[in-house]
């Protein structure tokens, strides 16, 4: 595609300082900043560092990007290159050619439904006990508490119900600092990143530590059960033997263990920490504002309730009731579209680009912001309100092609389904364990570092439905009333 002649010309978002650019607002405001650029335009200029890189407000002219013109704005840029750091050329940053599409079609089968529902009532198990241990009436960090339970969900998922107790907590443990680590580097200046600082080299040690317990996973799983080929073909052809067969310790990641054409110890590596960063961060968030959004709207709380009891009776939740909880899938959403969870994203131009009449030269990063389009109000009416009707048949076809939590064309989300199927197994079941919770901080804060997290938010879950005496239990997480 052909620049025009005369392109439109971009403008620069004002407050960039000498070398730093407006680093400075990505480190320190990158909500307000980021959404304040759409009153300039559809394309805005800024600079990270003395590197100027192109803003997409317009969720359409995103859309183009990454759908359309796909072919012409690669995976990369300055956050996909501090992420590659991290990740590795896991399927989130390998760049796009034979490579990304080879992996993209063997990783597929491990995230359709069919293959999820053999993990399901595992997953649900191990939320459970987590959920059940939590003691009465006492104030936990529930953001810390909902990536703990991400995490263990997944893990579950992912190398299969025997993990050592001692890897699922060393994980638990590393993973907050690590990507805390991680989008400190997408945010400064190349040359600061290059530093021997003690926070970089103290990032390096744990990014190095997280691969040695990747390896020792992979070692524990590989010794367990040295040969799964024929429990593999088994499950492929038949999802109930895959869910009660011999193979039903094994996870997910045994399909990439069991694949025709193996991969290296660092493929392997660097899609486990693709895998783990891309279900547990997101999900975890979502699932601390959800709880939070919950305390504050009565209604929505009675209603998620209702449709809970309505599908699973006095029963503890199964996997195939999750099919049946729209009305909690669209509290999810909502609570996706309000809180990001991601809140900017690049690529970069292969060759000189017209985009809405701008030019972008060849090289140039261009940033696109999912938390920027999804607080649009030309396309979200009241976007800082909380509702969860507007994702309703009748009304969500006013958000077409502004919804963006998971991108979209051929680098869209591959764990989508896997998302939306864990998010719902960990509410379902929260709700069903707790009768009551409420608020015991003050309101949060949204916080950008890799999604849009809550800087302080502090609940209570109660036994009772109004008061009374608290169920006695056991817990680990637990912190002073804000």
């Amino acid at each position: 595609m052909s620049t025009q002649a005369t392109p439109i010309p971009t403008p620069t978002a004002p407050g960039g300082l000498p070398l730093i650019g407006h680093a400075h607002h990505l480190a320190r405001t990158p909500l307000p900043f980021m959404t304040s650029l759409r009153e300039y335009g559809s394309v805005v200029r800024i600079h990270i560092g003395p590197t100027p890189a192109y803003v997409v407000t317009d969720p359409a002219l995103t859309r183009r990007v990454l759908v359309t013109d796909a072919a012409h704005y690669t995976k990369g840029g300055k956050i996909i290159d501090a992420l590659r750091v991290f990740f590795g050329d896991g399927l989130a940053t390998v760049a796009d050619g034979d490579t990304h599409l080879r992996n993209r079609r063997l990783m597929q089968p491990m995230f359709n439904k069919a293959h999820i529902a053999t993990r399901g009532e595992a997953m649900i198990a191990q939320v459970r006990e987590m959920v059940a241990a939590w003691p009465a009436d006492q104030p936990r960090d529930v953001y810390a508490d909902m990536n703990d339970i991400t995490l263990a969900a997944f893990l579950v998922a992912l190398f299969g119900t025997d993990l050592p107790p001692r890897l699922r907590t060393e994980f638990t443990a590393l993973m907050p600092a690590i990507m805390k680590g991680t989008i400190r580097q997408t945010v400064l200046p190349s040359w600061i990143t290059r530093l021997p600082l003690p926070a970089h080299r103290a990032h390096a040690r744990r990014v190095a530590r997280l691969r040695a317990l990747i390896d020792q996973a992979i070692d524990h799983r590989s010794a367990r059960h040295p040969d799964r080929t024929e429990d593999a073909a088994a499950a492929a052809g038949c999802p109930h033997a895959a869910a009660a067969g011999s193979g039903a310790a094994d996870g997910l990641f045994s399909t990439l263990l069991n694949a025709e054409e193996p991969l290296t110890r660092q493929q392997l590596q660097d899609e486990a920490i693709t895998l783990l960063t891309g279900a547990i961060e997101t999900t975890g968030t979502t699932l601390a504002w959800t709880l939070y959004e919950i305390t504050r709207h009565p209604e929505v709380e009675r209603r998620l309730r209702a449709e809970l009891a309505a599908v699973c009776q006095d029963r503890p939740l199964r996997h195939e009731d999750v099919e049946q909880l729209p009305y909690a899938r669209r509290v999810l959403q909502e609570a996706i579209r309000k809180y990001g969870p991601a809140w900017m994203v690049t690529r970069t131009a292969v060759r000189d680009m017209d985009l809405g009449g701008h030019r972008i030269p060849a090289g140039a990063d261009v940033v696109w912001s999912p938390y920027l389009h999804q607080h649009d109000p030309a396309h979200f009416p009241g976007a800082d309100t909380f509702d969860p009707d507007r994702w309703t048949p009748e009304r969500v076809q006013a958000t077409r092609g502004s919804f963006l939590a998971f991108g979209d064309g051929r680098r869209k989300c591959i764990g989508e389904n896997f998302a939306w199927a864990e998010l719902q197994i960990i509410l379902a079941t929260v709700l069903q364990t707790w009768p009551r919770i409420t608020l015991a901080s003050r309101a949060p804060r949204p916080q950008a570092v890799v999604t849009v997290k809550p800087d302080d938010l502090a609940l209570r879950f109660h036994a009772d439905t109004k008061g009374g005496t608290a169920r006695p239990g056991g817990g680990e997480r637990p912190v002073a009333a804000g």
